[in-house]
């Protein structure tokens, strides 16, 4: 990401000060002229004179001889702190400075800037400011403890400074949930040493009982004005620590939004988790605001984890044991019978109970069955020690002792499959091929009804993995046709029965007219209104202001 990190000082000596920052420094593109100028061990030795000629450049003489300990993070001397991307090979540079004075006027400003007239109210918390000569900024105040300063505490601020206004307003969840966490880290450390100094001397009765004139005042002020942000936290490793996570939150911010081509319209499956994004960072945002408990704090943790298992498969690798590899794959172990009977029950919305002691199992098949609905209609705990209700989700992760209440045993819209391992076998030495061998799974579900009719979706797909003939990718290309295709009938369902509002007459035309009728019609209607419910809010958003749209202007020419 094209943007700057730093954290900013107000000192009560000189104002606001530049304490660190880091930038990133992309490499060269690899054209003959660059290649001439490469960058040499005697080129590195030259920037990091020049970073000290800038700041030379760029501050009288007078301005640092009178540069305090709270306006100073790393010694002259010091050549910085340096990270390097081997993907990317991008370089991440910190040092009290930027390196270039360009920089350094557009930071210098930043700085002042929002430690003076760009504030929030409370003088603690996010804002944005710039334009487009000078750049934009995201600001976050904050006050840090300190015994010997005026109030107990000092002001800093932690500012990213980029040209992209649009990145970098789209950017601003990401960035409160982090910086917030940087911020806690700092205060909560130097609240220690403020508790500490303030047990052994209250400087609130040392300055009550104190006498005040005129001709101490400035003594005093100069000498409370000396503290650096290393004193304050007492932190041995501050300005490394502070280089690490600023580098890492320009790596994190650069790769979380790219340009992806869409060929067509989007899927609700896209929009869906567009709209899932969104809501996560939005409460994070609201959170980081308000202050969270240790309610929502967990509350976060666990949607985070649950994002992370529906979304992202690599966490699924580094758990031991084996793994269903996909939709074939458990229907081999399974068998025929008991993966149909399971794989309807996923399609009719009903929850799905797996109870077991390999976690790494349980969520690998909740990985694969997944597959067959849409994102929207996924609500998953991938591993609990405690029974969780329908509502909250329908695929569900057990420990072996938990329970299962008898409401839920008795129920016909669930089914639990108990996952029992030989204890004989070691499960270091298990392949994925030998899950069926190992493992025995019972599966158990109150439902009276047959499996063997419908959906029609269900048989279509048991006739491709049947099929030996056609590779998993291919099946998994068929299954993805299949929803996209039932996808669209539960729109024109949603749009003529929800929307419009018909009867059940016209309703029963739309079905037959879809496909939806037959011998497994019961089950198709289930089905499509299950998958009512995984429709994204953009699209039935869009479709209640085009029919209402649509009434006014009718309105209008009968009027």
């Amino acid at each position: 990401m094209n943007a700057l990190v730093a954290l900013c000082h107000f000192c009560e000596l000189h104002g606001p000060r530049t304490l660190f920052c880091t930038e990133a420094l992309h490499p060269p593109s690899p054209t003959p002229s660059s290649l001439v100028g490469a960058v040499g061990p005697g080129d590195r030795d030259a920037d990091r004179e020049g970073e000290g000629l800038t700041m030379r450049a760029n501050s009288s003489a007078t301005q640092r001889g009178d540069m305090c300990e709270g306006c100073r993070s790393l010694p002259a001397s010091h050549p910085g702190f340096v990270s390097i991307d081997d993907e990317t090979g991008i370089r991440f540079l910190s040092h009290q400075h930027p390196r270039q004075s360009q920089l350094f006027s557009v930071v210098r400003q930043a700085c002042v800037r929002s430690l003076s007239c760009e504030v929030c109210p409370g003088r603690e918390g996010p804002i944005f400011f710039g334009d487009e000569q000078h750049g934009f900024v995201f600001s976050h105040t904050f006050f840090i403890k300190d015994s010997l300063a005026r109030g107990f505490q000092r002001w800093y601020s932690i500012v990213m400074v980029a040209m992209d206004r649009i990145y970098l307003i789209n950017s601003w969840p990401f960035l409160l949930r982090h910086l917030r966490l940087t911020i806690q880290s700092l205060q909560s450390t130097a609240l220690k040493v403020f508790d500490s100094e303030q047990g052994v001397c209250p400087q609130r009765a040392v300055r009550m009982n104190s006498v005040f004139s005129p001709a101490v005042f400035p003594h005093h002020r100069s000498g409370n004005a000396a503290r650096s942000l290393t004193s304050l936290t007492q932190h041995p490793n501050l300005w490394a620590s502070l280089h690490s996570s600023f580098s890492w939150l320009l790596k994190a911010c650069g790769g979380r939004l790219t340009e992806k081509l869409l060929e067509g319209a989007p899927t609700e499956d896209t929009l869906v988790l567009i709209e899932r994004q969104t809501e996560e960072e939005m409460s994070c945002w609201e959170g980081a605001e308000g202050g969270c408990g240790p309610t929502p704090q967990r509350h976060q943790s666990e949607s985070k984890l649950s994002h992370d298992f529906l979304y992202n498969n690599a966490n699924l690798v580094e758990l031991p044991g084996p793994k269903f590899r996909s939709l074939r794959h458990l229907r081999q172990v399974l068998g025929v019978t008991e993966f149909r009977q399971l794989a309807w029950h996923v399609l009719m919305g009903n929850q799905v109970i797996w109870r077991g002691a390999d976690i790494g199992l349980i969520q690998s098949a909740f990985t694969v069955l997944k597959s067959l609905l849409p994102v929207g209609c996924v609500r998953a705990v991938p591993y609990s020690t405690q029974y969780e209700e329908a509502y909250k989700c329908n695929f569900l992760g057990l420990s072996p002792e938990v329970p299962i209440p008898s409401h839920v045993s008795s129920s016909e819209f669930s089914v639990l499959v108990d996952v029992v391992r030989d204890r004989n076998c070691q499960l270091a030495a298990v392949g994925d091929e030998s899950i069926g061998f190992v493992y025995h799974f019972n599966i158990s579900s109150a439902n009276s009804q047959p499996t063997d009719k419908g959906p029609n979706l269900l048989n279509k797909l048991e006739v491709a993995l049947s099929n030996e003939n056609l590779s998993v990718d291919v099946v998994s290309h068929c299954l993805l046709c299949l929803k996209e295709e039932w996808m669209n009938k539960v729109k024109v369902l949603f749009k003529f029965s929800r929307v419009d509002g018909r009867g059940r007459e016209d309703t029963q035309k739309v079905l037959a007219l879809l496909g939806a009728t037959g011998p497994g019609e019961e089950d198709n209607l289930r089905l499509l209104k299950y998958w009512m419910t995984g429709l994204s809010k953009t699209y039935k958003s869009h479709l209640m202001t085009a029919v209402r749209g649509g009434e006014r202007t009718s309105y209008c020419w009968e009027m």
